[in-house]
């Protein structure tokens, strides 16, 4: 197992105190500089052994080849993906990148499932209705969840633990992913299928992939028109993996019959794409949640805390190291 020399470590975003008093119990030294500009961070970043960001701040090529230049050595995500760190660039500057995979999922899958629900049954507009003084019973009827089909794109942890819980309602759950095995899925309750399966069959779909090439687009106005008509969608995941132009018009259209979105392209939003999108009223928007609960933030906040002292080897008790992204960086240690 490596050994990495980790002293001083750089928290870039807010992470729940969990992180930095572990880290400190362990004997490293930590140090919080909220909200850097790129040229500050580039600045100081190699005075540290390694950085924790959340969402936020960007480890771009320049800050890692400024990081490199002095003590970096590993930068931590205390979230699942790693977009906003180029693990390419880590990669050639032997600066190791790990995430929390695991940490959020609880939060993300019950937050999918609650718009899932949302969609169903429109609690949301009919509870401003209610706010503003009226009583429309019958404009906002809904339907029940028993017996439809859910289709879940991405077999992962959030994908299966909402199979799991949307199992219990009474739904026939169907999924697609090139990895998960056959066996996996029906141990969630989930039916394995292939795309062109799914898509005539869905009555939901919700996505649960990283948003790469293959995925990107993945729900387009081509894949919608292989949907029944009504077809609803949701996207806790990643902005990007649902064309958002599509389903604009399919709402209009009625080929979709609503959508749920947790994640965009660009947060917060700004194209008028995506600001059409909000405001639609077939729509259930919230502003990236899918991680915002209490035990969560603690959750991945003493993950990445856990990882870094396995580096060190200083601990026993923590040598997971599911959470590296670029292994191969492990043998230059």
């Amino acid at each position: 197992m490596p050994v990495v020399d980790i002293k001083n470590v750089l928290v870039c975003d807010a992470v729940d105190s969990a992180c930095v008093d572990l880290l400190k119990s362990n004997g490293i030294n930590v140090e919080y500089k909220l909200k850097l500009p790129k040229e500050e961070l580039c600045k100081i970043i190699g005075n540290y052994d390694a950085a924790i960001v959340r969402s936020d701040t960007k480890i771009t090529e320049e800050v890692l080849e400024a990081g490199a230049k002095g003590n970096l050595k590993a930068v931590g995500r205390a979230g699942a993906g790693v977009d906003n760190i180029d693990v390419n660039a880590a990669s050639k500057q032997n600066v190791i990148v790990l995430n929390t995979p695991g940490g959020n999922s609880i939060s993300a899958c019950e937050l999918t499932c609650l718009l899932i629900g949302s969609l169903a049954r429109p609690i949301v507009p009919a509870g401003q209705s209610m706010k503003e003084g009226k009583w429309d019973r019958k404009l906002y009827s809904g339907s029940e969840l028993y017996g439809k089909t859910l289709a879940v794109l991405g077999l992962g942890r959030i994908g299966r633990e909402v199979g799991i819980r949307m199992k219990t309602w009474g739904m026939r759950v169907i999924g697609f992913d090139p990895i998960t095995t056959e066996a996996e899925a029906k141990a969630a309750g989930i039916e394995k299928m292939s795309l062109e399966e799914i898509w005539p069959l869905a009555d939901y779909i919700t996505v649960h992939t990283p948003l790469i090439p293959a995925t990107r687009n993945l729900i387009s106005t081509e894949t919608l028109g292989k949907c029944k008509k009504g077809v609803k969608v949701v996207n806790v995941a990643r902005g990007g993996i649902i064309d958002e132009a599509a389903v604009i018009t399919a709402l209009e259209s009625g080929q979709c019959g609503g959508a749920a979105f947790d994640v965009f392209p660009e947060e917060p939003p700004k194209s008028e794409v995506t600001k059409a999108l909000i405001a639609h009223p077939k729509v259930v928007a919230t502003p990236h949640l899918g991680a915002s609960t209490a035990e969560a933030q603690v959750r991945v906040a003493v993950e990445v805390a856990e990882q870094f002292i396995a580096l060190t080897g200083k601990s026993k008790e923590f040598t997971d190291y599911l959470g590296v992204i670029n292994k191969d960086v492990l043998k230059h240690y």
